[in-house]
């Protein structure tokens, strides 16, 4: 029997996805779960579990045990954050902790999901790669903020210790089981229920979850000790994800674009309100700033040097439809 293989985050999105193609490659898994944790996403899956979460490294030693390899997709992924010191002892001092513990068992093969958020960004339209600058001080929110920084935390113990990482950098992952959802599963959840009458204008990068689950094996079979790969599929502005959403769901597109102007004081008064009840803005001041530059990206090296084919985002945004559908959410 193998060594088994141990997956992060296995209950999320991505994770989910990681787990899945581990498994039909054949891998003994061992999957790291938050207690009381929503495992639907992991249902029917052949998996020891062992309980654990970022915030507890003690837990780290017991999951790691016996493990030939460790897959770390586990993140706080939110883009409302009232408390920031949560987000980054989860997301930086969590993954540093997992890595040198990681070492210690004697992993000998590492892959990172970090994200594209902790890399450069041009903002004008033109697409960015891994040699695209960034800088600390230009980072918008917490949550890009904390992946930079913990990608920074591995390359350092890469650097420093030898720590046998490769790091994958998702884009924007879509496509079935985001049971929470994501932030970018919300928005195509609301417009495919016709209920995103407006919208601020962007560009982003959407890829299939299940490219994004292709390119971690990928990345652990032939990506190098030290690289970054990105791994996302195509460039589109937010108008034109609207309209194939649209087009998918059977449903009238959004026709108002709002300007920033507008929405700056219902983001305050969005924000004050979130803090006052405990629930989630809808809109929020750094949502706004970060709509100002579009995130497009180029996953040339991944395909170059890893074979990454990711498929048209049109079937990125049927499956994500379908599922939401399936699951009751539209």
């Amino acid at each position: 029997m193998s060594l088994p293989v141990l997956v992060t985050g296995a209950t999320g999105f991505v994770g989910s996805a990681v787990a899945r193609a581990l498994a039909a490659r054949g891998h003994t898994l061992r999957l790291l779960v938050r207690k009381g944790s929503d495992r639907r996403n992991i249902a029917g899956l052949d998996a020891e579990l062992v309980e654990g979460d970022l915030g507890k490294p003690e837990s780290f030693a017991r999951a790691l045990e016996g493990t030939s390899a460790l897959f770390h997709v586990a993140a706080d992924y939110r883009l409302w954050v009232p408390d920031p010191a949560t987000m980054m002892k989860a997301n930086v001092e969590g993954t540093r902790s997992l890595m040198l513990a990681a070492q210690v068992a004697g992993v000998k093969r590492i892959v990172y999901c970090s994200s594209v958020a902790a890399l450069g960004l041009v903002g004008d339209g033109s697409v960015a790669d891994e040699t695209t600058p960034v800088h600390e001080h230009a980072i918008i929110g917490v949550y890009k903020r904390s992946k930079y920084l913990a990608e920074q935390a591995v390359l350092a113990l890469v650097r420093d210790h030898g720590l046998p990482a490769v790091i994958v950098n998702p884009s924007t992952p879509v496509g079935p089981r985001d049971i929470k959802p994501t932030p970018t599963g919300a928005m195509i959840r609301d417009a495919a229920a016709g209920k995103m009458p407006a919208y601020v204008e962007t560009g982003l990068n959407l890829v299939h979850v299940d490219d994004v689950a292709e390119g971690h094996m990928l990345a652990f079979e032939k990506g190098r000790v030290g690289e970054r790969y990105i791994l996302g599929g195509e460039d589109m502005s937010l108008k034109t994800v609207f309209a194939l959403v649209s087009e998918v769901a059977g449903v009238r597109a959004p026709r108002i674009q709002l300007g920033q102007r507008v929405l700056w004081p219902v983001a305050v008064a969005s924000e004050a309100l979130a803090r006052g009840f405990g629930i989630e803005p809808r809109v929020t001041r750094e949502m706004l700033a970060m709509s100002k530059k579009k995130m497009f990206f180029s996953s040339d090296k991944a395909r170059r040097e890893l074979g990454y084919a990711p498929r048209p985002a049109r079937e990125a945004v049927t499956d994500a439809v379908d599922w939401f559908r399936q699951a009751g959410m539209i």
